[in-house]
């Protein structure tokens, strides 16, 4: 909801309660997260526990991690973190690492550090080797940091093709990637095959556990059978994981770290020659927040392991009851072979289109994300959707019904439009359709834009082709203006 003082800087300043009754204004349009209707990006207990981590921000709003000769108390939180999470991680007394803004930036970060490790001995076109299933983070570092991809493939049950990977590594391999999980479909990439392959090699193995870093340890403490992924496979050298995902701490805190310090010290930054003096830096920011730091030190003290496992075990529980319930759909299937906590599913009749069904859960309330590659629905499971889970697949069941009953739902609503964006061949003309009008989002005076205007006149086949891009972009964006699909 726009407010009417939203276009400028007002020439008078404002009473602080005026300001805070207008700022509430601003999320009557966003998704009812505090009601389980949400299946990502939010991690919500309760208002109690959002108050507490507020408190615990707010003590350290105004510190700054920039320095940390300076403010002391954030590298101690710092030091902290780094200490629970490789305990947890199963690290040696040399895991080392650092508190980072969110996983893009864990991501980007292990793509310098590999890049420049490579660099020092002499390797001058970097490459590395990501799965399909890689978070999109990792290909915003390729391009940020100029090290080309090699895309290991999927098998027959939607996992990593180990197989594969010794034909995709070469001298100029600086790093491999596993993720646990992987994001789409919620399944831990075989890490130990991985690990075998990358000591042989001599590369190093990062583990992308943003989304499990918090979650999968506390799994296996409570009985959950599952594949080694952490530093107690040789081979792994460095590990990401969110704080702010499964740990329940406020936004902006993540971590990165290594097997030791040889690697962490590329990835730190030092200008020796600057006229404001020597300057380091360990991570990509300049600034850090120092509220983050004290929020996520909170959350880890508060919860302890006895916590995060009761948080796993209910999670696992809405989890199971999930998948139980999907799979009791004779029209749907789970896609692979998840681990949790999160899951994707598809249709298997082709009278019932997976799109038309995500639509017809978004008119119920529920905000469910589509995947491509093969079609399906998305959803992200915490333990306050165990309130909730019940009634999601009620409303999933008479969904699939209704468009079992009536197939042409799927030649309307974004239903068509997220087919055809899935489908479309030119998948070129797709992503600079996709930029062009995503970047009208950030026009000076953030202007809304007319997203029903008419494509592109369609002559000759391009012109054809350039319509149908247009049009799936045009539905892209009004997604995105909903809602983000990505950390």
């Amino acid at each position: 909801m726009k407010s009417k003082h939203s276009t400028a800087l007002p020439r008078k300043g404002r009473a602080t309660a005026d300001v805070l009754a207008d700022l509430h204004t601003y999320g009557a349009d966003d998704p009812d997260y505090k009601h389980g209707r949400l299946w990502s990006l939010v991690y919500y207990l309760d208002e109690d526990y959002a108050d507490f981590q507020a408190q615990a921000y707010q003590a350290f709003s105004s510190a700054n991690g920039l320095n940390p000769t300076a403010f002391k108390s954030l590298k101690q939180f710092e030091t902290e973190i780094i200490a629970g999470v490789s305990e947890m991680l199963h690290g040696t007394p040399e895991v080392c690492g650092v508190v980072t803004s969110g996983g893009t930036e864990s991501c980007l970060l292990a793509v310098k550090t590999y890049r420049d490790m490579a660099r020092a001995r002499g390797v001058k076109q970097p490459e590395m080797v990501l799965p399909v299933t890689a978070h999109v983070a990792w290909f915003k570092a390729s391009e940020y940091f100029d090290v080309k991809v090699h895309l290991l493939p999927l098998d027959e049950n939607l996992r990593a093709d180990v197989r594969k990977l010794p034909g995709l590594i070469n001298r100029n391999t600086v790093m491999i990637l596993g993720s646990a999980p992987e994001y789409p479909h919620g399944t831990i990439d075989p890490i130990e095959a991985f690990g075998a392959i990358a000591v042989k090699r001599g590369v190093p193995l990062h583990v992308d556990a943003c989304v499990g870093g918090f979650i999968l340890p506390f799994m296996e403490m409570n009985g959950r059978t599952l594949p080694l992924w952490d530093y107690r496979v040789p081979g792994v050298t460095s590990i990401s994981a969110d704080i702010h995902k499964y740990g329940f701490a406020s936004k902006g805190a993540s971590t990165i770290t290594y097997r030791n310090l040889d690697y962490l010290k590329h990835q730190m930054f030092v200008q020796q020659d600057w006229p404001g003096g020597v300057f380091a830096s360990p991570a990509l920011l300049g600034t850090r927040p120092g509220g983050a730091y004290a929020a996520a030190w909170a959350a880890m003290q508060h919860f302890g392991q006895s916590g995060y496992r009761d948080l796993a075990k209910r999670t696992m529980k809405a989890f199971d009851t999930m998948k139980k319930g999907i799979e009791a759909i004779p029209d749907l299937y789970v896609m692979g072979s998840p681990s949790g906590p999160l899951l994707a599913y598809g249709s298997c009749n082709p009278d019932v289109n997976i799109y038309a069904v995500g639509d017809q859960m978004d008119a119920k309330g529920w905000k469910v994300n589509r995947l491509q590659n093969p079609d399906g629905l998305h959803a992200m499971i915490t333990a306050g959707h165990l309130e909730v889970v019940n009634d999601y697949l009620r409303d999933l069941r008479e969904a699939v019904a209704t468009v079992k009953a009536h197939p042409e739902l799927a030649q309307s609503g974004s239903a068509a439009t997220y087919g055809l964006m899935s489908h479309l061949p030119l998948r070129g003309m797709v992503r600079q359709k996709v930029l062009d009008m995503f970047a009208q989002m950030y026009r000076a005076g953030g202007q809304d834009m007319d997203l029903h205007a008419s494509a592109t006149p369609a002559t000759g086949w391009v012109g054809r082709a350039q319509a149908l891009a247009e049009k799936a972009a045009h539905w892209y964006v009004e997604r995105a203006q909903r809602r983000a699909t990505l950390r």
